[in-house]
């Protein structure tokens, strides 16, 4: 039998269910409640009833209270409890999160600076209802998209699971009814809406109605390929060019005809320059793969933009052509761009003339002080570039002064493309150039190219703070020079992943391995080190103070390692916080035990140990 609920309670739910079904005018008292009652009244709200309650109070936002002249510490009070359990709802709905439209640097997997984003941080009200109003439009996308819809976006439904969420149940008056409608989550929310996923069936004339009182500033578009769907873009672009700071197409279809339309819905014309700081196509077909040229509002809007801070076309199959002419449009354009991303299309020989040197317009731009003096992040990451590419590559690179992060991975440059780039290396150190993170991934190298490269970099003036060499065949031999590396540099990053150390890779390194490293974070999975990976990792742990991450996934230990490295992690005084020992059979621990949980950090395990056993692997990979 459960226990009756108490007075404070039962009153609590009548308050709530007659401010979300009654009118408002019977409520207005709640607002002279003692601050504690009112405080537990709003943290038992559902959102509909708080959205209510928020909206006729007498205070609006956080700003009408922080003047010097405010002196009623109550209403202030009332706002953050008000904004307190907003943030409660907001995380009890999505309890992994809600990825915002934000536009991402794609290298260093981190968002845009803060400063960059809409300013609704802290606004956990304006959050929610953008999240819902989000939830809503897909929910009314997967709707639309079905042969058998024939209606208006507006007038669907909203699911019961979605209504239920925010606290409104109660479905047999017609009230409800219109509720219920997409048309009315969108006037009543559409205000909090700043960043938005839209499919191609949004792109019409309705939806620019439904979202009238909406100030977008970030819009990912999905689908886009008919007339239809680009004539509806253009009503969307027109509608909010004005306050669109970044805008994203994906697995779109657009020709010249398109893209012309689209920039020219933009507003961007030759004597103003437009406000876009985010633009990216990616996994789309854009013109054909190698254009004769580009379009013309295309080109006005790189030649136009100011304010571009990121310009990204990944995925699109783009060819040489379009490679050379974005870069040639760039070359003369006064914007800040500061990333770059051209990863995963086909631009070998984007760099070089027919005769394998490289290009007339690159040579020609030195000293003209316009090329990339902001650029700071470029990715070329699966290109098929070839090793005649990276010496194009290394005049285009010193016009890029700024460069912090460079991707070259996924191309089979081989040991000579690397080779072409160590006179870029010896420049910039010269220079005193900021660049710290570098992608070498699956580039075809030996351990011949890499020992070069890396015996360059140990006596470089200037030090990497990221380096990654993964996936290339480099075998036991690269030991020493990584050891040799790791000692002489300032390196805080290093990923060594899949490069075939083996059993004596790994012994060898550690036989190696200087007294002191600054390393923050190694990543030496899938290289079958065995129980040499254990007593590597041991080595490490006790040479290295500022290590924070290990990844040493897939290296085959046997039974015995995760004792040999948890004695070294007590004697340690480091600060780990990060073990990561998934797909090594032998480290598996069928119930949790306190070897594993006298480690933590911030209230989470350190070591990451295997969900299942695996038996019968053999770890011993050397011949």
């Amino acid at each position: 039998m459960t226990d009756a609920p108490d007075l404070l309670s039962l009153c609590m739910k009548a308050i709530t269910e007659e401010i979300i079904h009654g009118d408002d005018q019977n409520w207005q008292d709640v607002y002279e409640l003692p601050l504690d009652l009112f405080d537990s009244l709003i943290t038992r709200l559902p959102a509909f009833g708080l959205q209510k309650l928020q909206s006729q109070s007498p205070f609006k936002n956080y700003s009408e209270f922080t003047g010097d002249g405010f002196k009623d510490g109550k209403k202030r009070g009332r706002y953050c409890a008000f904004n307190s359990a907003w943030e409660s709802l907001f995380k009890s709905r999505w309890s992994e999160g809600v990825k915002q439209n934000k536009p991402t640097d794609r290298f260093t997997e981190q968002m845009i600076p803060k400063s960059e984003q809409a300013s609704c941080n802290g606004d956990w009200q304006h959050l929610y209802w953008e999240a819902h109003l989000q939830s809503c439009l897909d929910e009314a996308a997967e709707a639309a998209l079905l042969p058998s819809f024939d209606g208006c976006i507006g007038e669907i439904s909203v699911s019961d699971t979605i209504m239920k969420s925010i606290g409104y149940e109660r479905c047999l008056c017609h009230i409800s009814c219109t509720y219920s409608k997409i048309f009315y989550h969108c006037q009543q929310f559409g205000c909090y809406a700043r960043c938005l996923k839209l499919q191609n069936v949004h792109c019409n004339a309705e939806t620019c109605r439904l979202l009238r009182n909406s100030n977008l500033r970030s819009l990912v578009l999905r689908g886009i390929k008919s007339e239809e769907h680009v004539n509806g873009t253009c009503m969307l672009l027109r509608q909010h060019c004005e306050t669109l700071s970044s805008l994203e197409f994906i697995f779109c279809r657009l020709q010249s005809t398109a893209l012309n339309a689209i920039f020219h819905s933009l507003n961007v014309n030759a004597t103003k320059k437009h406000g876009m700081k985010y633009f990216s196509i990616t996994a789309s077909s854009v013109l054909d793969s190698n254009p004769v040229c580009l379009p013309s509002g295309f080109l006005t809007f790189l030649s136009s933009g100011s304010s571009l801070h990121l310009l990204s076309f990944s995925q699109n199959c783009l060819g040489s052509s379009f490679a050379k002419m974005i870069l040639d449009t760039l070359l003369d354009a006064s914007s800040g761009l500061s990333i770059l991303d051209l990863s995963e299309n086909e631009i070998s020989g984007w760099l070089i003339s027919a005769k394998g040197r490289p290009s007339n317009f690159i040579a020609s731009s030195l000293g003209t002080g316009k090329s990339f003096l902001s650029l700071r992040v470029l990715n070329l990451r699966g290109n098929d570039l070839q090793k005649d590419d990276t010496k194009g590559l290394t005049y285009a690179l010193l016009q890029m002064p700024n460069l912090e992060n460079l991707d070259l991975s996924d191309n089979p440059i081989g040991d000579d493309g690397v080779r072409n780039l160590v006179p870029y290396f010896a420049k910039i150190s010269e220079r005193d150039s900021p660049l710290s993170n570098v992608k070498i991934e699956d580039c075809k190298l030996s351990y011949d190219g890499v020992a070069d490269l890396l015996n360059y970099l140990s006596t470089s003036k200037k030090q990497l703070n990221t380096l990654s060499i993964a996936d290339n065949n480099l075998g036991r031999q690269v030991a020493k020079s990584l050891a040799n590396y790791l000692g002489a540099s300032c390196i805080k990053l290093l990923n060594i992943e899949n490069i075939g150390l083996g059993p004596s890779g790994f012994f060898e390194l550690r036989e190696e391995l200087p007294k002191e490293m600054r390393l923050a974070c190694i990543n030496i999975s899938k290289n079958q080190g065995g129980i040499e990976t254990a007593k590597f990792i041991v080595e490490l742990i006790s040479r290295a103070p500022e290590l924070v991450a290990i990844d040493a996934a897939h290296n085959f230990m046997p039974s015995g390692s995760l004792e040999t490295i948890c004695s070294a992690l007590r004697l340690s005084k480091g600060r780990l916080e990060q073990l990561d020992l998934t797909e090594n059979p032998g480290c598996y621990q069928p119930t949790p035990t306190s070897i594993v949980t006298d480690f933590q950090c911030r209230g989470r395990p350190i070591i990451i140990l295997p969900s299942c056993p695996v038996a019968g692997v053999l770890y011993d990979n050397d011949p």
